[in-house]
This record gives structure tokens, C-alpha cells and sequence, in this order.
């Protein structure tokens, strides 16, 4: 994800001198003809084709490690931007894919804020994702030894993470500078300054060290790692369509990957990707933030604003079987406009288009909605291009994934490095003052309290992470997994979620050691579809278990969307209670099992909660020959949002117009009922 940071001209002018670094009138006109012809013209650059082999994996033979049939539960990441990162870099990050990984192992590395961060807990996979667009140019800019930093564009970068402030004069500078960065990169190629050649050199040398940071850090059995970076695009006035590719495999790989500059148009990705399949090079794409896409992510159009058709929705499944459904930008399940009946539906919302003040239309934004379009879709024309799975990751612009409520230190390097500019404690007399006089759209005034609004850091959250069914921890278990959609999604925590559907369910002992080996053996398993069998009801399984280190399971919840007369509908059935508690038939939800927080301290209800939920479920409304799609929403007990965290900690008192606590939760892959036995990605 790429971010620019708004500061109005007068803040720039009140805390920078704008005037010395954006430069005379006729540069301001080439950024302004760079700026269009990037947003409009769909190839900047043409594609490489050239591919690189890398030196085997030592070691690396999955086929001597113990199995699992019945599959393990692994936690990752597949998310992360580093130095490489051109925005990133930008703003203070100078931690290195290889510092990355070693993060994700459990080791402490540097914030660019200027203190150290590390995860409670280590995770079992990640993946580094810088952006292919201008991939390792800012680090080539700020290091004068290079070939690159010779040129104008490069000076503002000169020895730029040399030292980090962090203070207002710092991040106006950085903003100033970073804004104008990308323009500067496509002047210079269209009026010859330098050209294709020079970029690729520059991205390719930065991808073989992302390349080889993974391979360096895989251990089969214990962490995996891909090669892998994200694809950032987007249609329209800001409307994200930014996707993240990750590689099976790293022996054979593109030279250079695929980024925005050889076409904003996402099937022209799906192309180049279906061309590396063709040569036997495999990968997949995970779409992300589809809530900042102001509904161009699932629209029923394509590109060429033509009706979906087929060979489209065939594209699409093969390339992108999965969505990142949260992340630290928000979360898009669901939105309160779409989903009015689900008391749930607002958690994460991030009203606004990435890297931007405009608000984001909801309708073809968010992945229930996408699920319920899809079956539209197949009824109009047999035609689904959104039968996909899910996954939660970071979008981190550290290399350092920030997913726990308690421990909460930004995404974005120096720009949101503190309380105070994340806008949880009241704002300094200096910086308020300061920006409230120059800038008053970025600053909210609550409680009697100035606090900063910078690029609405308010709205993002802890979350989130991926989460996958595998036989063993190794890249070739992993990818299946995710190519199969057996996946599920936390807002941070390490909740495991089994979900599975058939007929022969019914009588299954929930508490026999062969309820997952009969699961697997007679039902379809999430991310998968289940056919109809003679008007026969299915009977769904359920299984969630707690993370030891977080609050305890409230409830679990099965979602269902179907269509009923060409409209959408969706019910939220609760399906297992904690506390003994019982479903009310009526109302299918779970009485309030008492959990509190305490604000004062964040200390919670003491002995409230479940370990594990399991159960049995069929639908009450359940009809044979209605399409249909049912997953899994499970809800944690309420903890302290991060911003009250932040405000315990600096003594303040929680913003009033900010959630004091969350339910951590976790969604599952989808299972479709599919009552024709049509137009089916995966049957199980």
C-alpha cells in the first residue's frame, strides 16, 4: 500500500520551506504531465521477460518431514513492505527484508521511531512484499555512491536515513519530497533523462535481494518464507485495486516483477501470470483493501467497463483465489450500510479511499457483499468471479507486522511512530498550535482536547494476520493451502478455525480423536463447495480454539448470503455460546455472557470466556435449490483498543469518539452450497 500524507500548503509552508523544494514553474508543469499520463495511460514501461534462476535450496526437501492428514493450524503474514519499499523508505524504514524475517522469528529489530519492536510471540510463515513500482529506487536515490543518486531527482534523498527526528520539520520534508517522487520518475523517462533500463537495473537488483532474503530465511519444518511483492494499481479517482503476488517456488523467477508502470490494468497482471504459469512458473494474487476501492475491487464490470463474463470470472479464480480481508488499514468484511441486521458489522471500518479524503463507497467494496454479487453473477450468467477465500496480514511499511491491541507502535515508519501523531493522546501545544493555525482539516477537537488527524491513523487497527490449514510448516504445504482456499483470517490473535460441511455429519462424537480424519472423509471443508445431494440438508461443523495469550471465545458465528428474488440476503446465526450459554431459537443469538473491561487499566472480567467452541449446525431456513454461502465469524471477549491503550499509558483519557474496546475475531473461508453443481472453483 502506497501512502501519501496530506498536508495542506499552508502547514508546508508554515513548517518547511516549500518554495526551495518543490521546485520552478516549469518542473511543477512536468510533474503535473507526469502526474496524468501515469493515471491515464495504461503501460509506462513495457514488461521484462527476461527470467533468473536461483541456486537450490539446501535442505529444503519437504518430503522427509512429518505430515499431518488431519493439518495444522500455521500463522503468517504475507503483507510486509521494508527499505526496498520506495514510501517506505521514504519515511524513515531502513530495515531490510532479511531484517524481516528475523523479526518474524521472534528477534527484536529497529523502528525507524528509534526503538526497538518485537513480536510476543513468533509466526510460522512471511513474506516480504515491497512494491514493484520503482522497487529499491529510493534507497539507490539516498545512497550517493550510485549511479542513480547522480541525478536531479535523487538529491532531496541524499543520505535521507542518515538520521530520523521524527519531529514536524522531518515528516513535512519527507511528504514534500516523497509527493513528488513518483512524478519525478516518469517525467525523467518520458523526456529521456533516463530510461527503462535504468529503473529495471535498479528493481532488479532489489528483487533478487528480496529473492534471497527468503531463501536465506526458509527452514522447512519451523518458518517459511516466499518470494513474493505487491502489485499497486488503481482505477479512477484513487479507487485502490492493489494486490499482493506470491511466488510457490524461487528457483526460476521474472527478473523484474510486474508493477503499475507496465500496466494499471490488473488483467493485464492475470496475463503475465498465466505466461510464468505457462512456463512453469506458479503464483497467486491477493487482493487488498478492497474497502478503500470506492467499489471498483467487485464491480460487475471489467476494466473496459464490459459485463463479466466467463472466461473473465476463469481468469480471475485461477489467478486470485483469495482476499485479504483485514489488515491495519481497515477490515472489509462488512460494512453497517450493507449489512444493517449484523450488530457485528462495524469493526475496522476505514471510511475513506487509500491514500486519500474521499470517502469509499461501500456497495462492491467489501467481500460479503463480493460473495453475495458472485451468486448474482452465476444466476444472470454463470459467471462468478468471486468465489474466493480469505486471509488477514499487515500491510506493515516496518518490515515489523504490529498486530497485538497492547503493543501497537504504527505501520508507517516515523509518520506514525507516537501516540501523539497517531491521534490517541492530545496533541502537543506545539504541533497543535502549529497545524490548527496552518492546517485546521488536520485536527479534531474532542473531549475539549487537540488531536491530530493526520492521513485518519484513528480509523486503522492491530490486524491482522493469515492463517492456513497445512499438512506440514513448508512453501509447498502453505501455497496449497492458499491455492485451495483452505485459509482463515484473525484481527491479530491466534484463534484456529476448523469449519466443514456434509451430509453424514450429523452423528459424528465431537469429542473422538477422528472427528477432523471423518470431517475430511465425508465433508467439504472451507474454501471449497459442497453439492447438493437430494434435497438432503448438510449439518456444519465447527471448531474454535482460543489463543492461550489473548481473551477467551464469546461466541462462534455462521454467516449465510444467498439471493431471494434477485436481491441480496444474509443472516447471522450464532452457533455456539460460551458459558454454558444457550443459542435463543428466536433470535439466534447468545445471551450477553458478562465480560467487561475496565478502563481504568484494561484488565478484564477474570474467568468469563471459552477456551474452545465447538458444535454441530444445520440451517433452520435451509432451502435445497437456493445458492447459497456460509462462513465462519468467531468473537473474542472485548479488550482495550490500542488507542486506549495509548492514552492508559500516557495518562490521558480514551478519546470519546474512538471504540474504547474491540472484539478480536476471526473469519473463515466460505463454503458455497451449490444447488445445480455449476460454476464451482474448488469442490471438495
Amino acid at each position: 500500500m502506497i501512502y501519501r500524507v496530506f498536508y495542506s500548503t499552508g502547514v508546508l509552508a508554515a513548517i518547511a520551506l516549500i518554495s526551495a523544494c518543490s521546485g520552478d514553474q516549469a518542473t511543477e508543469q512536468k510533474r503535473l504531465e507526469a502526474r496524468e499520463y501515469y493515471r491515464t495511460t495504461n503501460t509506462v514501461i513495457p514488461a521484462e521477460n527476461e527470467i533468473i534462476s536461483f541456486p537450490p535450496l539446501p535442505d529444503t526437501d519437504s518430503s522427509r518431514l512429518e505430515s499431518n492428514p488431519d493439518r495444522n493450524a500455521y500463522f503468517g503474514d504475507l503483507h510486509v513492505h521494508t527499505t526496498l519499499s520506495f514510501d517506505a523508505s521514504a519515511f524513515g524504514t531502513t530495515a531490510t527484508p532479511a531484517d524481516a524475517y528475523r523479526y518474524a522469528q521472534g528477534e527484536a529489530i529497529l523502528h525507524p521511531g528509534g526503538f526497538e519492536v518485537q513480536l510476543a510471540q513468533p509466526l510460522d510463515f512471511y513474506a516480504v512484499t515491497d512494491h514493484a513500482i520503482m522497487l529499491g529506487l529510493v534507497n539507490e536515490a539516498a545512497d550517493t555512491s550510485t549511479e542513480f543518486s547522480q541525478y536531479e531527482l535523487s538529491e532531496s534523498y541524499h543520505n535521507i536515513n542518515d538520521s530520523v527526528d521524527g519531529g514536524l520539520f522531518d515528516m513535512a520534508k519527507r511528504n514534500l519530497i516523497f509527493n513528488h517522487f513518483f512524478s519525478d520518475v516518469v517525467a525523467n523517462l518520458l523526456d529521456g533523462t533516463f530510461d527503462n533500463a535504468t529503473v529495471n537495473k535498479v528493481s532488479k537488483s532489489a528483487w533478487i535481494e528480496t529473492v534471497e532474503a527468503a531463501n536465506a530465511a526458509y527452514q522447512p519444518g519451523q518458518f517459511t518464507t516466499f518470494a513474493a511483492y505487491e502489485y499497486t494499481s488503481s482505477s479512477g479517482d484513487k479507487q485502490n485495486l492493489h494486490r499482493n503476488v506470491i511466488f510457490r517456488g524461487s528457483d526460476s523467477l521474472p527478473a523484474v516483477p510486474f508493477s503499475r508502470l507496465n500496466s494499471i490494468n490488473p488483467e493485464g497482471l492475470w496475463d503475465w501470470m498465466d505466461n510464468l504459469r505457462d512456463q512453469g512458473i506458479e503464483s497467486l494474487a491477493i487482493p487488498h483493501n478492497s474497502n478503500g476501492s470506492n467499489g471498483a475491487m467487485f464491480a460487475f464490470t471489467d476494466w473496459s467497463g464490459n459485463n463479466i463474463d466467463q472466461e473473465y470470472a476463469d481468469q480471475r479464480m485461477r489467478n486470485e483465489p483469495l482476499v485479504e480481508i483485514t489488515q491495519v488499514k481497515g477490515t472489509s468484511d462488512t460494512h453497517p450500510l450493507l449489512s444493517k441486521n449484523d450488530e457485528w458489522a462495524n469493526f475496522g471500518i476505514s471510511p475513506l479511499r487509500v491514500a486519500s479524503t474521499l470517502p469509499s463507497e461501500p456497495k462492491g467494496s467489501y467481500v460479503r457483499n463480493a460473495w453475495q454479487r458472485g451468486l448474482a453473477m452465476a444466476e444472470a450468467n454463470n459467471a462468478n468471479p468471486y468465489q474466493f477465500g480469505v486471509i488477514g496480514s499487515s500491510d506493515t511499511h516496518t518490515a515489523a507486522a504490529a498486530l497485538e491491541e497492547d503493543n501497537y507502535f504504527g505501520k508507517i515508519g516515523s509518520l506514525d511512530a507516537t501516540p501523539e501523531k497517531r491521534g490517541s493522546v492530545p496533541a502537543s501545544f506545539l504541533y497543535g498550535t502549529l497545524i490548527k493555525l496552518a492546517a485546521p482539516e488536520m485536527i479534531d477537537e474532542v473531549d475539549g482536547e487537540t488531536y491530530l488527524n493526520f492521513q485518519n491513523y484513528k480509523y486503522w487497527g492491530a490486524s491482522g494476520i493469515a492463517g492456513v490449514w497445512a499438512e506440514n510448516n513448508t512453501r509447498e504445504a502453505i501455497y496449497d493451502a492458499l491455492r485451495r482456499k483452505e485459509t482463515f483470517a484473525t484481527s491479530g490473535t491466534r484463534m484456529k478455525v476448523r469449519f466443514f460441511a456434509g451430509y453424514d455429519l450429523a452423528n459424528v462424537q465431537l469429542d473422538s480423536h477422528e472427528l477432523i480424519g471423518t470431517a475430511y472423509k465425508n465433508g467439504a471443508t472451507m474454501g471449497s463447495t459442497l453439492q447438493a445431494s437430494n434435497d438432503r440438508a448438510p449439518t456444519f461443523l465447527t471448531w474454535a480454539v482460543a489463543d492461550p495469550n489473548t481473551a477467551n471465545l464469546q461466541r462462534v458465528q455462521i454467516i449465510k448470503g444467498w439471493l431471494e428474488n434477485g436481491e441480496h440476503q444474509e443472516q447471522v446465526f450464532d452457533v455456539a455460546c460460551s458459558d454454558g450459554l444457550s443459542v435463543d431459537p428466536q433470535t439466534h443469538r447468545c445471551p450477553d455472557n458478562g465480560a467487561q473491561v475496565n478502563l481504568d487499566d484494561c484488565s478484564r472480567t477474570a474467568n468469563v470466556g471459552a477456551s474452545e467452541l465447538k458444535t454441530l449446525w444445520q440451517d433452520p431456513d435451509f432451502t435445497a435449490g437456493q445458492e447459497a454461502f456460509y462462513y465462519v465469524r468467531v468473537l473474542e471477549n472485548p479488550v482495550c483498543r490500542w488507542s486506549t491503550w495509548d492514552a492508559i499509558r500516557a495518562g490521558e483519557k480514551p478519546r470519546s469518539d474512538l471504540p474504547a474496546t474491540i472484539q478480536e475475531r476471526a473469519w473463515s473461508s466460505p463454503i458455497w452450497y451449490s444447488a445445480s453443481g455449476e460454476n464451482n472453483y474448488f469442490v471438495n
